[in-house]
């Protein structure tokens, strides 16, 4: 039986009515993704014909999930709340403190050690609080969620931006911060910017090289890192339906690198299949009865523009493999064009390792399709040319696909396997040889591919591809090889040609574990403590953030002024970072040092206004603090691009940033800032970012008639005693102006609790 398969009988006994209420209120049919929202609006929220792209909207989301790294914060928040209990369904997974190093024993061995802490926190919350725990070595949260939680036509928010990976489930699943979580495990309502949407319709069918993630390879090429921001992606047609359920999961997963606020598929046989193999036939079952809710109307697809607001359609029967990168997940260039690309731009086309898993493509589809080219190098003489590591999804995968033998296979080809967990893709890779920062590619699987995010090395070329694809170039070891078209030498001295991948879309002889790594929480946590030492290096109690002064902010100093790409990051860096999750002051040291000063194109080094030196970004803050004085960071396009990570708010929060003003901001940062009662403006002419110098104080005015829709004014007094005023937007509405007001949201939360 599934988990929570009352609170799934609720959302589908209700689901009918209130599409039917909602089809009615728009005169017309609907999206999928409206059927969902629609059916989801939060009870105090009146139903009306919300303007995409521009209302705010409460909902009522189903369930939350939270991996370590963020949930460390979000529980902390979770504690100030004064709540006894999560609200719904709620889930921890262990998954991102892990290193990836020697491999999965010894690796798991080492984390459970220098993470126990951690760990045990963790582990005592969930179980207080009544929230599921995923103990390490039990998998990547978002796989884990596919295989035991997410449902067709369900809403879930999780603290991580590839939260949306549920999307290949029907799912309407959304990356948030820790603060939002908060919010919704406290019972109150979730809002969010009602989405505008974009449909992609898909015809004609995958096969041979193709694989899915050429799907979202192909789309983040034309809709770049910011050209799906405050929308809902929508895959229909004849092609969606060819495809498996993980495979669409792992096209969910990249519209996070799109800026996507999620993306979903509808309910169709292959989601049923999954169910099934799962061991949740009640929840397919369920499904059945009402399927025709849990896609969208015929009269939508049928004429697609009429109702989403850009259409896409791509012919699966024609597309190519791609390889995106380096360096963005955006550079889209199709697999018969990489060799040209790679010799005009002086890529490095030796490739030095080769990486499967990660929560986009770990699935036992994408691990069979691999060792399907695994095992012709031992029946075609080949010797694989590059390294090759995996990290397998779940324990469930792993079990699987140890017992149907692919990890002999992978043995074979002397792959090395990793701990079920983020490892590399999350920068939690500790190779050997990266601090000596030389120019060199990788390929994987995963789904982000900024510079130093995988090994921390500024020089590493990394490229993302399909499973089939990353295989394929590491047996060739050369970034330049086609596996479509080009042969290979073998130990014999042979051509020989790769044969097309093949594999299982789920297991023949069915999934199996021993140990899943759940652990239940207590029936009544009210008698369990949650101790946090005071002497802690890893995790810190939270105080709460001070209330707005009631006046205009002045005399703040710049703090940074970014060029360029400027992600999540950059602005709080993952890898060794991680273990600092959970202690907001420790981990406010890596504050912005990735950013690029504009000044001197140099990395943590900016101008400390008081002495006149140049340090180390967090250092220069520090120094503002003490002395009471607030700053500015200005960035450029797309401020926030990545993760959901809201230490990326939180530490300037905590160190005395007082605004962030950008030319764009993406989706989650923006709202990561406003629930901490931080103020994240725009530029109102993108031009004004170059009036800005490097020694200004600013004047921020106009607070005092804060409002929905008005602009403030920004006033950049220069060092020679000259100045720049200029206006400024915003997209607060009357709630996030009274969180800024407050202090932040869980001051709110916390005084209703009082009160």
């Amino acid at each position: 039986m599934a988990f929570d398969i009352e609170m799934i009988k609720k959302v589908y006994q209700n689901m009918p009515s209130r599409i039917e209420a909602a089809r009615k209120q728009l005169g017309r049919p609907l999206t999928l993704a409206e059927k969902i929202l629609y059916s989801h609006l939060h009870a105090e929220q009146k139903s009306e014909s919300f303007e995409r792209g521009k209302s705010y909207v409460d909902f009522s989301p189903d369930r939350v999930a939270m991996q370590d790294a963020t949930a460390q914060m979000a529980l902390l928040q979770f504690m100030q709340s004064g709540r006894p209990k999560v609200a719904v369904p709620s889930t921890v997974h262990c998954d991102h403190l892990i290193t990836a190093k020697n491999g999965a024993g010894e690796d798991l061995a080492f984390a459970k050690s220098e993470s126990k802490e951690v760990f045990d926190f963790l582990g005592s919350v969930s179980n207080k609080y009544g929230i599921g725990f995923w103990k390490p070595g039990a998998g990547i949260i978002h796989q884990v969620v596919l295989e035991n939680y997410a449902f067709p036509g369900g809403m879930m928010i999780g603290t991580d931006s590839h939260t949306v990976n549920a999307g290949g489930l029907g799912m309407i699943a959304i990356g948030v911060g820790g603060a939002d979580a908060c919010d919704v495990m406290a019972g109150l309502a979730w809002e969010l910017k009602m989405p505008k949407l974009i449909g992609v319709k898909l015809t004609g069918k995958l096969s041979g090289w193709t694989a899915p993630k050429d799907v979202i390879l192909k789309v983040a090429g034309i809709l770049t890192v910011k050209g799906g921001t405050d929308a809902v992606v929508e895959y229909f047609g004849e092609g969606a339906t060819s495809m498996s359920c993980t495979g669409k999961g792992t096209i969910c997963n990249m519209g996070a690198e799109i800026g996507a606020t999620t993306s979903t598929f509808g309910y169709d046989a292959s989601m049923e299949r999954y169910l099934k193999a799962t061991g949740r036939a009640d929840v397919a079952e369920l499904a059945n009865k009402i399927k025709e809710h849990l896609t969208g109307d015929a009269e939508v697809y049928a004429d697609p523009k009429k109702y989403f607001d850009q259409v896409i359609e791509i012919n699966l029967s024609t597309l190519e493999p791609h390889v995106n990168g380096p360096f963005t997940p955006d550079l889209a260039t199709p697999i018969s064009k990489l060799k040209e690309a790679a010799l005009a731009n002086g890529w490095p086309t030796k490739i030095s390792v080769g990486l499967l898993g990660s929560c986009t493509n770990s699935s036992y589809e994408d691990i069979s399709r691999a060792v399907s080219l695994a095992k012709q190098v031992s029946s075609k003489h080949l010797k694989a040319k590059s390294e090759y590591l995996i990290n397998p999804g779940s324990e469930q995968i792993r079990f699987t696909i140890k017992r149907d033998g692919f990890l002999e296979v992978f043995d074979q080809i002397g792959a090395k396997v990793f701990t079920n967990a983020c490892g590399p893709c999350i920068g939690m890779w500790d190779r050997m040889g990266a601090e000596k920062q030389e120019k060199n590619t990788i390929i994987h699987s995963f789904n982000r591919n900024f510079a130093k995010r995988a090994d921390g090395n500024p020089n590493t070329y990394a490229f993302v591809a399909s499973p089939e694809i990353v295989t394929a170039m590491a047996i060739a070891g050369d970034l330049t090889f086609n596996p479509l078209t080009d042969f290979l030498t073998n130990e014999n001295g042979e051509k020989v040609k790769l044969d097309p991948p093949t594999g299982f879309e789920l297991p023949p002889k069915g999934f199996d574990v021993e140990d899943a790594g759940f652990q239940a929480p207590a029936a009544d946590g009210s008698g369990v403590v949650v101790n946090v030492s005071p002497t802690s290096k890893r995790l810190q109690l939270l105080d709460p953030f001070a209330a707005w002064e009631g006046i205009d902010l002045k005399g703040l100093k710049l703090l940074i002024k970014a060029k360029g790409k400027c992600t999540t990051d950059h602005i709080s860096m993952a890898g060794p970072w991680l273990k600092f999750r959970g202690h907001l002051d420790n981990i406010s040291n890596n504050m912005l040092i990735g950013a690029v000063n504009a000044f001197n194109e140099k990395t943590d080094s900016v101008k400390n206004q008081l002495s006149g030196a140049y340090e180390s970004v967090p250092k220069v803050q520090r120094d503002y603090k003490a002395k009471a004085i607030g700053s500015i960071v200005v960035g450029d396009e797309n401020y926030g691009e990545g993760s959901s990570r809201e230490h990326a708010a939180m530490e300037p929060r905590h160190l005395g940033v007082r605004a962030v003003l950008v030319k764009s901001f993406a989706r989650i940062h923006e709202t990561n800032l406003k629930k901490q009662g931080m103020l994240g403006l725009t530029f109102a002419n993108k031009e004004d970012y170059n009036k800005i110098q490097e020694a200004d104080t600013i004047d921020i005015t106009g607070l005092t008639s804060f409002a929905p829709g008005k602009q403030l004014s920004l006033t950049f007094n220069h060092a020679d005693g000259s100045k720049d005023e200029i206006n400024v937007n915003h997209s607060y509405n009357a709630q996030q102006i009274e969180w800024f007001k407050a202090g932040g949201a869980l001051n709110i939360i916390r005084a209703g609790v009082k009160a």
